[in-house]
């Protein structure tokens, strides 16, 4: 029991003892009493979780401060920057816009609006291949370099109910700024009978490299907060974590004095929970478990465990917005990689062309044999650095040929590592024949949909098998059979 005890304070504490030895909660968690009395435990320590990767950090550019790139010669706009239903174009060829026009909307619940980052003139009205190989209309606009705003934006009227909580991140084109893109409407809706007790912002940033989430905590610490008490307030939540890698001192250092407010927060209920620095630590069924100890069923949300799940730049972002009307058209990003001449966070327009990103930052210094938007566990290869910036991007990493190599995959040497990195506790190897095989009944007797392609089996694999990409390739073959979307 001793031996179990402290392991478990090294690395993580599981939530079945805590539930059977209430007797020790005490010195695992604080208790504060909330509205109507209800109790809430605040943990000391995060929970222990499944799996994940010992990856190298990487993390070059988190103490240069954040640099803010002009406007661009023109910005190219797909209508298809989220998860759901594309927009249709709202303007036409010849259009003059504004900072904040709006491009393109849908009328799918699931979508989020386009708006204009830059005033100018629309040029043209385009189809662009995104990342995953689907095609898309874009809106191109030719920039006049004054970015007038658009006169129709004022401050929202105050917002105090859940309905005009999530309308406003809709009007403001939210989507989760992490890298998922998901309308952030439709997570602030939570539906009749769900009862969200906990939020937790995502500071975890857990991907080599990027430091985009860690400049903005750094800098923008205050907005952080004045966006959390609001969230808080209009949801009525009980408890608020911060959840923060431990390999970011100084962000928990700089977030803990800004939280720890009597005034705004006299039940101190908004708190910094340390996590430990293990990817993927910043996904979100992972981090519902390492925070609160609930696990997520397949195929559920983190509502449905009473989470609300929220990055660091979105809950940011809705407090600017609630603060001035304007919606989403900046974004920052992180610009990396052993090929870039001067690593660093920019913050640039959405829709500007990567290889003005890249230019803005010295350009290459060595030819780049491999482009990645995002980071590179979950990231995806890109061709040209002719994409445009979308609003859920959040790192262009480039890497020279010694760097972008790859090992020659070998056969399986059935050592079970990818299935003890495997934080959905699933079989990677056996999902791979499957896939090789077609087989799509195999694939979703071994879950292939619960999959979140975090790279970690791929990564800890001794044999560089693809097991990740196979796997990937598996929900294809699903999907297109009529299985789970």
């Amino acid at each position: 029991f001793f031996i179990y005890l402290a392991s478990s304070l090294v690395f993580g504490y599981n939530e079945l003892w805590y539930k059977l030895l209430p007797f020790l909660r005490g010195s695992l968690v604080d208790r504060t009493i909330g509205k109507a009395g209800i109790i809430m435990e605040f943990p000391k320590h995060p929970f222990r979780t499944h799996g994940g990767a010992a990856v190298p950090h990487h993390k070059n550019t988190w103490e240069l401060p954040t640099a803010t790139m002009p406007p661009p010669e023109r910005v190219i706009l797909p209508m298809q920057q989220h998860l759901g239903a594309p927009c249709v174009p709202t303007v036409k060829k010849g259009d003059t816009v504004f900072v904040g026009t709006v491009v393109g909307d849908s009328d799918a619940y699931v979508s989020a609006p386009v708006h204009a980052s830059v005033s100018g003139t629309v040029e043209e009205l385009t189809t662009v291949m995104l990342t995953g190989g689907q095609m898309t209309q874009a809106v191109v606009i030719r920039s006049d370099g004054k970015m007038e705003k658009d006169p129709a934006i004022y401050p929202p009227a105050a917002i105090t109910t859940k309905e005009e909580l999530a309308a406003a991140a809709r009007s403001a084109g939210l989507v989760g700024l992490g890298g998922a893109g998901f309308p952030a409407h439709v997570k602030l809706n939570v539906p009749e009978g769900k009862q969200i007790d906990t939020l937790i912002v995502n500071v975890a940033e857990c991907e080599p490299y990027v430091t985009s989430d860690h400049r903005e905590a750094l800098e923008n610490g205050k907005n952080v907060l004045e966006g959390i008490y609001k969230v808080k307030e209009i949801l009525e939540v009980q408890r608020v974590l911060i959840a923060v890698e431990d390999n970011k001192p100084d962000v928990i250092q700089r977030l803990s004095e800004i939280a720890n407010d009597p005034q705004r927060d006299p039940l101190d209920q908004v708190r910094v929970l340390p996590l430990k620095s293990r990817y993927p630590q910043g996904a979100e069924k992972v981090l519902v478990q390492a925070c609160t100890g609930r696990k997520v069923p397949e195929g559920k949300l983190p509502a449905d465990v009473g989470c609300l799940v929220m990055n660091i730049g979105s809950i940011s972002f809705l407090a600017s917005y609630m603060r001035t009307g304007m919606p989403l058209t900046l974004k920052r990003v992180t610009l990396d990689g052993s090929a870039i001449a001067h690593p660093q966070n920019v913050i640039v327009p959405v829709g500007t062309p990567i290889k003005d990103v890249v230019a803005f930052c010295g350009g290459y210094k060595a030819e780049p044999k491999k482009l990645i938007m995002g980071g590179p566990m979950m990231g995806v290869a890109i061709t040209s650095d002719e994409l445009p910036i979308l609003k859920q991007n959040n790192a262009i990493l480039a890497f020279d040929e010694r760097e972008a190599a790859l090992r020659q995959p070998t056969a399986c040497i059935r050592c079970g590592r990818c299935v003890a990195a495997c934080p959905m506790q699933l079989m990677p190897t056996k999902l791979e024949q499957a896939a090789e095989r077609k087989d799509t009944e195999a694939l979703q007797s071994l879950h292939v949909m619960t999959c979140m392609e975090c790279g970690c089996c791929s990564f800890s694999c001794p044999a560089g098998r693809r097991l990740v990409q196979a796997i990937r390739l598996g929900k294809s073959y699903v999907r297109k059979a009529g299985g789970k979307k």
